[in-house]
C-alpha cells in the first residue's frame, strides 16, 4: 500500500507533463534512516549532497578542491595537516562556513564514536577564520579521506534534531522528508561550486521490484535496479552500469581450530588453514562465468578488495578457471581422494567445510552455489548455509562466510588483512596475520607522501614474495565486484561517475552538478 502511496503521490505532483525541466524523481536507494548527519556517517558512500567536504575525488579518482582553497599541508613528521578554505562559501541559511565550523565538525565526529574512525586524531584547531589545523597522534596518510568524506556541519545550527533538519554549504538543501516514502530537496541559491541544473529533486524509497515498477510506468527519472531485471526493456529509458569496487568474495579461517574469542565463539578451521586449499579455490574459480552466469554479465572479476583503484595492484590477478593447476596444487601439498568419494584427504582430514551466506541475499546465495559446484570437481567439497547475521556473527570466525566490502578508501585494506584487526567485528574475521604485510601497511599508513603510500599498499597485496592476494598467502576468493544499475530516462545525461564503493548511500548522485538534459 505504500508503495501505491508513493507513486500515486509522485504522479500527482511532480510527473509527467506537471514536472518541470528542472526537476527529476530519482529512486536510488535505500532511506538514510538515521538521518543526514556527516558527524555520524552520512555521505561517506556518495555525496553528501547537503553538506561539503573539505577534499573530494573526481570522476578520475585525483583528489580535488572542495571546501579548500588550495590543497592541504602536511608537515615533514606526517603530523600536522593545515587546510585553508575557501572565502566564498556560505551555509544554506546564509552564514559564511568558517575554520569554527570545520572544528566542530570534527571534534563533534569524534565525540560519537561512530564509523568516522578519528582516534588518530590528537586535536584539531582554528588557527584562523579560514584556517584549519589538524593534529595526529602519529602519521596517517589515509587521514586524506576523512577530509574528503565527512561533510561540514555549521556550529551555530546544530543542535539534537539537525540529521532530520540539516543545515550545509552543499549544492541542495532539505525541503522535505515523509519518512519511509520520500525526499525532496531544492538546489541551494548560496551553493560556492557549478550550479546544478536541476532545481528540485525527489527522492522515492523504494524496493528493488517498487523501484522497477517506477520506472516502467514512468513515474522516475533514474532507478537502481537489480541485475535480474537488467534484460527488460523499458521504452525511453536506457540501462547503465557503473563500474564499482562492491565486491564480494570468500573470507577464510586462515588458523587452525582450537581457540575460541572472548565470547566463546569458535576460531580457526583445519581446513581452510591449509594455503594449498585456499590457493586451488582461488585457482579454480571462474570469475568471468560468475559474472555471465550470477550477475548477468554486470559487473567484473574480482581480485582485490579494491581492484581498479589507484593502490590496486595490477599482479594480484591471477589466471584462474584452471581446474588442472588447483588439482595440482592440491596434490603437492598431500592431498589425495584415498577412498574414492570425489573428496580429498590429508590423513584423516576430509577437503570439506561449510560456506555461510546471509539467508535472504539471492546474489550471495547464487554465488557461494556457483562456487561450490565450480570446486566440487577439483576434490573439495563446499557445503553451502544460509544464515542470520546473528548467527554469522557467531559462526564466521571458524567457518568461510561469502561477504561484501568496498570503500574509496586504503584503510579498508587495513581493516580487512591488519592482524591487529583479527575478530574485530566483521573486519579480518579469519584471523589472517603476515608480519610482512602488516609492515608493509603501516609504512603505507605512515608515509608523508602519496606516491609512496600507494606503492606501500600496493606491495602489501604482493611484493613479490607475499600478500595478501591469491598470489600470495590467499586469505580470500574475491569473487565478483557487483555492476551498479541504473535505469535512466533516455534524455537524462549523468556525466561520468567515478568508481562506486560498496552499496550505501547514494553514490550516483556524487557529480550532481553535472547532471543536465542531453542536447
Amino acid at each position: 500500500m505504500l508503495v501505491c502511496c508513493v507513486l500515486a503521490s509522485c504522479s500527482a505532483k511532480s510527473t509527467g507533463g506537471e514536472r518541470k525541466a528542472d526537476e527529476l524523481v530519482l529512486a536510488v536507494g535505500a532511506e538514510p534512516e538515521a538521518g543526514f548527519d556527516p558527524t555520524t556517517g552520512w555521505g561517506r558512500y556518495g555525496s553528501p549532497l547537503f553538506q561539503s567536504t573539505l577534499l573530494k575525488r573526481d570522476s578520475q579518482m585525483k583528489i580535488v578542491n572542495d571546501l579548500a582553497a588550495s590543497g592541504y599541508e602536511v608537515t615533514a613528521d606526517g603530523t600536522v595537516w593545515t587546510v585553508k578554505l575557501r572565502k566564498d562559501a556560505k551555509f544554506s541559511d546564509g552564514k559564511p562556513v568558517t575554520a569554527a565550523d570545520v572544528k566542530f565538525t570534527f571534534e563533534t565526529a569524534a565525540g560519537n564514536g561512530s564509523v568516522i574512525d578519528l582516534t588518530n586524531m590528537k586535536s584539531v584547531e582554528a588557527a584562523d577564520e579560514y584556517t584549519v589545523k589538524f593534529t595526529l597522534k602519529e602519521a596517517q596518510s589515509t587521514f586524506v579521506t576523512q577530509l574528503i568524506t565527512t561533510g561540514i556541519v555549521p556550529k551555530h545550527a546544530y543542535g539534537k534534531d539537525y540529521a532530520e533538519r540539516p543545515v550545509g554549504s552543499g549544492p541542495y538543501k532539505l525541503v522535505q522528508w515523509n519518512k519511509g516514502q520520500q525526499v525532496i530537496v531544492e538546489a541551494n541559491p548560496d551553493y560556492y561550486g557549478k550550479k546544478p541544473f536541476f532545481k528540485k529533486l525527489t527522492f522515492l524509497f523504494l524496493g528493488e521490484d517498487a523501484a522497477y515498477a517506477a520506472a516502467k510506468a514512468k513515474k522516475v527519472d533514474v532507478s537502481y535496479i537489480p541485475a535480474a531485471f537488467s534484460k527488460q526493456k523499458i521504452d525511453g529509458m536506457r540501462l547503465e552500469a557503473v563500474r564499482t569496487v562492491d565486491n564480494r568474495g570468500i573470507s577464510f579461517p586462515f588458523v587452525k581450530s582450537g581457540a575460541k574469542t572472548k565470547d566463546g565463539y569458535p576460531i580457526g578451521n583445519d581446513v581452510t588453514a591449509d594455503t594449498a586449499i585456499r590457493k586451488a579455490i582461488n585457482t579454480a574459480i571462474d570469475r568471468k562465468a560468475l559474472v555471465q552466469g550470477v550477475l548477468e554479465g554486470y559487473g567484473t572479476p574480482a581480485y582485490t578488495v579494491n581492484d581498479g583503484l589507484p593502490w590496486y595492484n595490477p599482479s594480484s590477478a591471477i589466471a584462474d578457471a584452471n581446474a588442472a593447476g588447483a588439482k595440482k596444487l592440491l596434490e603437492e601439498a598431500g592431498w589425495k581422494d584415498g577412498n574414492g568419494d570425489g573428496v580429498l584427504e590429508k590423513g584423516t582430514l576430509k577437503a570439506q567445510f561449510a560456506l555461510i551466506y546471509p539467508s535472504g541475499d539471492v546474489t550471495r546465495q547464487s554465488l557461494a552455489l556457483a562456487t561450490a559446484d565450480m570446486i566440487k570437481p577439483i576434490g573439495i567439497q563446499i557445503d553451502v548455509q544460509g544464515k542470520s547475521w546473528d548467527d554469522i556473527g557467531k559462526l564466521m570466525h571458524a567457518n568461510a562466510v561469502l561477504m561484501g566490502w568496498g570503500s574509496n578508501d586504503p584503510l579498508e585494506m587495513y581493516n580487512v588483512y591488519s592482524s591487529k584487526y583479527g575478530g574485530v567485528e566483521y573486519y579480518n574475521t579469519g584471523f589472517y596475520s603476515n608480519p610482512t604485510v602488516d609492515d608493509w601497511m603501516n609504512k603505507a599508513l605512515k608515509a608523508t607522501r602519496d606516491e609512496d603510500a600507494l606503492e606501500y599498499w600496493k606491495k602489501a597485496q604482493w611484493d613479490g614474495k607475499t600478500g595478501v592476494s591469491a598470489q600470495g598467502d590467499a586469505p580470500w576468493a574475491w569473487l565478483v565486484n557487483i555492476d551498479h544499475l541504473y535505469l535512466v530516462k533516455d534524455s537524462l545525461d549523468i556525466g561520468k561517475q567515478r568508481i562506486h564503493p560498496h552499496g550505501h548511500g547514494w553514490p550516483v548522485t556524487d557529480n550532481i552538478e553535472e547532471w543536465t538534459w542531453k542536447q
